[in-house]
């Protein structure tokens, strides 16, 4: 069994809430039964009369060396967590997906296509003030290809991520363009090495 532990925000994590939290959300965590797998959950309520989703979900599921977030927000706290727990579903069935394929690759057989359920919705954050500094976080930079800096941004549900190139050495931020596609940000030294 998957240890959840479950947190309010502005809110008060009710036993009724904490039990259907172990119910959705650790159905939705059976999908990828493998070992070691945590996950935290924050339910939040925002007291905020122009936003009529108050209630939010977030889900972070810490999978090997991998971390799997998402949000969901409705008027209802319930409606809320079962858009959650369908969100890590679909998450975790797409890490599965990319887990198994490098596995096939690694072994020369051909990679399995992807459905349509296996894409999740990237997540848009808005902050309330946008020239103000809420949150400061520090990364680890673990070495990673840039298709796997690819992989880390969908399953975190980031429009970036920030990493160290594995083979340049060097730190490199991939990001969604709003136009579509990806984008990197390279250091220019890294063009340096190349010419």
């Amino acid at each position: 069994m998957v240890d959840i532990k479950v947190s309010g925000r502005k809110t008060t994590v009710t036993e009724a809430l904490r039990s259907y939290v172990d119910e959705k959300i650790g159905d939705s965590l059976k999908v990828f039964d493998i070992q070691p797998m945590s996950c935290d959950v924050v339910l939040r309520v925002e007291k905020n009369p122009s936003n009529p989703d108050s209630a939010a979900c977030e889900a972070t599921v810490f999978v090997r060396d991998t971390v799997v977030r998402v949000v969901a927000v409705d008027p209802d706290m319930y409606a809320a967590i079962d858009e959650a727990a369908d969100k890590v579903t679909r998450q975790l069935r797409k890490y599965k997906t990319k887990v198994v394929d490098k596995r096939h690759r690694s072994e020369g057989l051909p990679p399995q296509p992807l459905t349509t359920t296996d894409l999740a919705d990237l997540i848009d954050e808005r902050d309330d003030d946008p020239d103000e500094l809420v949150r400061e976080k520090y990364v680890d930079l673990v070495p990673m290809t840039e298709t796997d800096a690819l992989v880390q941004t969908d399953l975190l549900g980031h429009d970036f991520y920030v990493f160290e190139n594995s083979a340049t050495g060097l730190v490199n931020v991939i990001y969604h363009r709003h136009n579509g596609g990806y984008g990197i940000i390279k250091p220019l030294e890294e063009s340096d090495e190349q010419a």
